[in-house]
């Protein structure tokens, strides 16, 4: 059955059965068989073929969409199995938010890389919502994300706190204030992260705790634009401590000094509801909890 569905879902996305044949390494009509066998234990025809073209009955979208998760699952038994017996080992498939993984992830990964080199590391970067589907969709082992979100689908941990601030450019006429009000940016032109953004939820959280409505928002998709821009003079932002260190360093950007922040969040992770992992995942587990 496993090689069935395996054939199955490469004519289906071939759309051909002889270039399914070809990408499978067998004969054309062992495909037919393989399809054939199929339908007949299904009882339901899966495709029609017209033109030299193919397409999914109804009955064949159920088994596609179905037979790709079958199919991903024995492939993760192997893996897991194959696991067991090793050191750690393997291709590890990690999706984090933009502020963990392009600013602490890297550091986390290239100390994996010293201790366990046999461990390869494949990292997806995408905001919160994005890498939540993903670990949904199997797509990738672990997620990363910033704050919390309600999914049944997966499991949530929180393992990390984040320090946002306040910043403004080294050059901004609130930089050197010993300290700073909200009154004092009523008229500041805010740049913020995209609707989905941890970042974001984070930031309008802030706004309506402060019951600050900005005149003025720009909204940008990456933490490095938001920096530049903010650098350059463009408008002020609300960042996370890890993103800013190299500018703060430098002395480009300024924390404004503001009763009650920083503000704290939490840094989540996300996995498939499963009991089993990979030592690969273990080893990368222990390594992020121990930061």
């Amino acid at each position: 059955m496993n090689q069935e569905l395996h054939v199955f879902v490469t004519v289906v996305e071939k759309a051909n059965f002889s270039h399914a044949a070809h990408a499978l390494h067998i004969t054309q009509p062992a495909v037919s068989r393989y399809i054939k066998n199929l339908e007949s234990s299904m009882n339901a025809k899966l495709l029609e073929r017209s033109n030299k073209m193919v397409q999914m009955t109804k009955a064949g979208e159920i088994v596609y969409h179905y037979a790709k998760e079958i199919l991903n699952l024995y492939g993760k038994m192997n893996v897991l199995v194959t696991d067991l017996m090793s050191e750690p080992s393997g291709m590890l498939n990690i999706g984090a938010s933009y502020t963990y993984g392009e600013y602490i992830l890297p550091h986390i990964i290239a100390s994996i890389r010293t201790d366990f080199p046999k461990i390869t590391p494949s990292i997806v970067i995408g905001n919160t919502r994005e890498i939540v589907q993903q670990v949904r969709a199997r797509d990738i082992d672990v997620g990363i994300i910033e704050g919390m979100i309600t999914d049944e689908h997966v499991v949530m941990e929180r393992f990390l706190m984040d320090s946002l601030v306040v910043v403004v450019s080294a050059e901004h006429e609130l930089a050197g204030k010993e300290s700073v009000s909200f009154s004092d940016l009523d008229e500041e032109v805010w740049i913020v992260r995209e609707q989905g953004s941890g970042t974001r939820e984070v930031t309008e959280q802030m706004f309506a705790d402060h019951k600050l409505i900005p005149e003025t928002i720009m909204e940008f998709g990456s933490t490095q634009i938001i920096k530049e821009s903010v650098e350059a003079g463009l408008g002020i932002s609300f960042l996370s401590t890890s993103a800013i260190r190299k500018e703060l360093e430098l002395e480009r950007l300024k924390v404004l000094n503001i009763p009650g922040f920083p503000i704290q969040r939490p840094f989540t992770l996300v996995t498939q509801d499963t009991e089993f992992r990979t030592k690969a995942m273990d080893v990368f587990f222990k390594a992020i909890k121990a930061t």
